[in-house]
């Protein structure tokens, strides 16, 4: 099989620094970036905070910092692959779209489809009120038009069953540009209403993606998702996790940082038979024009 591409979620969009070790400032989140670089890390999924109150609980999409943070990273791991991060609810899409043309990342997120954004509690209570992650095909396409200007590549982001099928419309209705790289589909499993984070439903998901394309498995949970990673190196898939998805090992034990996890994603495409990729293997792989 081909090499592993390792990509690191190095912080998430709520997640609370007080509560977990998540990276929000420049200087943490390229100190991380090198700790997951050099366990095997070619791609780097990048989210943006808030610096100005110090505390960095929620996101930003101030372009300025966007670039303040890309740039530290860039430079702590030369050769780095940069995704960005584009998620946003609503018909305003100014602030991604501001930093995608600011930054021009080689890799940029892009949502494939809407869901119902659900979790409940225990008692039967809504965790928090039930939304709409809407991301209409509309939409979808003033992403990839901007994408193309900045010569960035889409990943697109796969929450159900319907939306991989979604991308394979998508890509036969021609909205993925020859030079954009190749198809790559990104299979999001742990979101409480999206597709569970299962062993048997990841294998059967690749029978509906298009020919030639690549896939990796974005996993959400604790210690449960690590034999899932396991099966998507078995399955060929690309390899992703990061304090954005997880904060466990695979022994239970609480991560230290973004390092320790991609260690152990690396030696899951180890287990597997396959190398990890470099990052310039990676460029090749997905056809980046970087």
């Amino acid at each position: 099989m081909d090499k592993a591409i390792l990509t690191c979620a190095l912080t998430g969009v709520l997640t609370n620094p007080k509560q977990h070790p998540v990276p929000v400032t420049p200087a943490q989140m390229a100190a991380e970036a090198r700790d997951a670089f050099n366990a095997g890390a070619s791609i780097m999924h990048v989210h943006i905070r808030m610096q100005e109150d110090g505390f960095g609980h929620m996101p930003s999409w101030d372009p300025d910092v966007a670039e303040n943070v890309v740039d530290a990273i860039r430079e702590a791991c030369p050769g780095v692959i940069i995704n960005l991060t584009t998620g946003v609810v609503g018909k305003d899409i100014s602030g991604p779209l501001n930093c995608i043309r600011r930054v021009k990342p080689e890799i940029a997120a892009c949502n494939a489809g809407s869901l119902n954004y659900l979790k409940i509690k225990e008692d039967g209570s809504w965790a928090w009120p039930p939304m709409v992650f809407d991301n209409p095909v509309a939409k979808v396409q003033q992403f990839l038009d901007v994408m193309g200007e900045c010569g960035t590549h889409p990943e697109f982001e796969c929450f159900d069953v319907g939306i991989v099928r979604s991308v394979t419309m998508y890509l036969k209705n021609g909205m993925l540009k020859p030079d954009m790289g190749c198809a790559e589909y990104n299979l999001v499993m742990g979101v409480a209403s999206g597709m569970p984070c299962d062993a048997n439903l990841l294998a059967l998901l690749p029978q509906w993606m298009a020919p030639d394309s690549i896939w990796q498995a974005t996993l959400i949970g604790r210690a449960e998702i690590w034999p899932v990673h396991q099966k998507t190196a078995e399955l060929g898939g690309m390899l992703r996790t990061g304090l954005e998805d997880t904060f466990y090992l695979p022994n239970g034990n609480r991560a230290s940082g973004n390092g320790v996890l991609i260690a152990e994603l690396a030696a899951c495409a180890e287990k597997a038979g396959r190398g990890v990729a470099s990052p310039a293997e990676a460029r090749q792989m997905l056809g980046l024009r970087g």
